[in-house]
């Protein structure tokens, strides 16, 4: 094996699952900090209306990351996640300036890839859409089989 060559199964499944579950976890806090004020946000910020457009992004940040994070229709949470995280580059970070290294929009935008690339990879391994997939007998790769 050469170092051009893609990882064996079923390494790059499981990779991903890390990758999802770490990710996740990560996106959870900003939806705590929204709702919840932990991590506290940074000073100077409104108090939250949880029926405005940050509420709302808290309440998709939390319950989505909470998705992604298990696994659970890791694919129309992922792109639903991937439209907030545009949504919130293009109206909040791009307006301050065009590099994301200056607008502090860089979080936004590799979340947004991340979340579009989830949309097209499926969660990986340990996953809840993995064990129904397995239940319903839809995963025929045996390379997935542990």
């Amino acid at each position: 094996m050469s170092i051009f060559d893609p990882a064996p199964a079923p390494w790059p499944s499981r990779m991903l699952g890390v990758f999802r579950i770490v990710a996740g976890a990560v996106f959870i806090s900003f939806g705590t900090m929204k709702l919840f004020g932990y991590p506290p946000m940074p000073p100077g910020q409104p108090p939250l209306v949880l029926m405005s457009q940050v509420g709302i992004a808290g309440l998709l940040e939390f319950f989505g990351g909470i998705a992604i994070t298990i696994g659970l229709f890791t694919r129309p949470v992922a792109f639903i996640l991937a439209g907030e995280m545009a949504v919130a580059y293009f109206q909040f970070h791009h307006p301050q300036s065009f590099w994301p290294s200056s607008n502090m929009g860089t979080p936004a935008i590799l979340y947004c890839f991340f979340f579009l690339y989830l949309v097209f990879a499926g969660a990986g391994a340990w996953s809840v859409d993995e064990a129904i997939a397995r239940r319903r007998g839809a995963l025929h790769d045996p390379a997935l089989a542990r």
